[in-house]
């Protein structure tokens, strides 16, 4: 049996919660003394006992639980579900129905009513990523709606709610057709590997669909690329489509090397005729720097957070250090793609990094364009700081 709590919102928070706001913060509610199970069912109520809205309680880096419903007789039950993944796949309707991308997010948390779930689907297959341990005690709805919805041809799921940071290992088989592994799947014609039980990551970073193809359509052709915190090198496979004379991919991991190859291999493009290197991009900046190398287009993609045995790194405090490194090796009117997925900070601060940057260099610039989460990563109305992704074309005018 679930459990029932009511809890009381503290006046401030009201208004919040009463416009639309997903996110239960810890500190939104007032403390009563009641433990409360993964998954409660919680009965927001002001502190007149005034229902407000429904949520459930999850634990997770963002607060303590999500908003589900605004309608005090709905029941959190299979149904509920089935409406709610109903409406996010109809809202994917375009995609299902395209025939060159084979590979997009199907239920975006908060951005589709139900803050903690995200499902993403690959050529048929589904993987379902649940990031609180209270929203995966409702695991078994879940799965039966998606299966009343949609044609699964196989389940697989990610657990990310574990409290030491660490990615619980796992099989992350469910159900359905076992996939075999690479799976090829399609984005605007290009095809990428991927692989579904092999860890946190599943070969590509869906959320940058719209940025590669701009990359491929519009600064490609006759150009030299480097691709810097490279992963699997999909940026880079899109720089060759695009018409690129070179590319060259850095990233640390050594599995990074085989991957990229692959991603090379399916597209029957040479990956010799690439350059792949495994070390420290940020080694790889000095080392480029004395070689005087220069590169026409640089994408600069770090992570949040990185640390090896010489340094530590922060998106929020070192993107603009990291800018005037790149500037070193980007040619006379190159172009740098700057991206950034850090959620604690909006487009209008990452554009004061840039400017930093720029402007302690002494160096011009234009913007050229400006990306943030494509149509399938729904964010909440009126919300736009759920829309972490962050990405801007810049043009180098030295």
């Amino acid at each position: 049996m679930r459990q029932l709590v009511e809890v009381k919102v503290k006046p401030k928070s009201v208004k919040n919660i009463m416009n639309g706001y997903p996110l239960l913060a810890k500190e939104a509610v007032e403390n009563s003394g009641v433990t409360m199970d993964e998954g409660s069912i919680l009965r927001l109520v002001d502190s007149s006992g005034r229902y407000l809205a429904t949520a459930y309680y999850g634990l997770q880096n963002k607060g303590i639980g999500w908003v589900l419903t605004r309608k005090e007789q709905e029941k959190i039950d299979t149904t509920f579900f089935v409406k709610k993944i109903s409406a996010a796949v109809a809202r994917r309707k375009n995609l299902y129905e395209t025939e060159d991308t084979t590979a997009f997010r199907v239920f975006n948390g908060e951005g589709d009513g139900i803050g903690g779930l995200i499902i993403d689907y690959y050529d048929g297959f589904y993987v379902v990523n649940w990031y609180s341990e209270g929203m995966y005690s409702f695991r078994e709805a879940v799965y039966q709606a998606l299966g009343e919805v949609a044609e699964v041809r196989g389940l697989y799921e990610k657990l990310r709610f574990n409290t030491n940071g660490q990615y619980v290992e796992q099989d992350d088989y469910v159900s359905g057709e076992h996939g075999e592994f690479p799976l090829i799947v399609s984005e605007n014609g290009m095809k990428y590997a991927v692989d579904l039980n092999d860890g946190a990551m599943t070969g590509i970073f869906l959320d940058q669909r719209n940025v590669r193809k701009a990359l491929r359509d519009k600064y490609s052709e006759g150009k030299t690329v480097l691709n810097t915190f490279s992963y699997t090198g999909a940026f880079s496979v899109a720089a060759a489509f695009g018409g690129a004379v070179q590319t060259t991919s850095v990233d640390v991991a050594k599995r990074s090397l085989p991957k990229t190859i692959e991603q090379f291999a399916v597209n029957e493009i040479d990956h010799e005729a690439q350059d792949i290197k495994v070390m420290d991009v940020f080694d790889y900046f000095r080392y480029a720097a004395r070689h005087d190398l220069k590169f026409d287009v640089v994408v600069l993609d770090p992570p949040s957070f990185a640390r090896t045995k010489k340094i530590s790194f922060s998106t929020a405090k070192d993107y603009p250090k990291l800018l005037k490194d790149t500037l070193k090796i980007t040619s006379d009117g190159g172009v740098i793609i700057a991206s950034t997925n850090n959620a604690s900070f909006n487009m209008k601060k990452f554009k004061t990094f840039i400017d930093k940057a720029f402007t302690e260099t002494n160096t011009s610039y234009k913007i050229l364009e400006e990306h943030q989460l494509p149509e399938d990563f729904t964010v909440p109305d009126n919300y736009p700081e759920f829309n972490y992704l962050k990405v801007v074309f810049i043009k180098v005018m030295k």
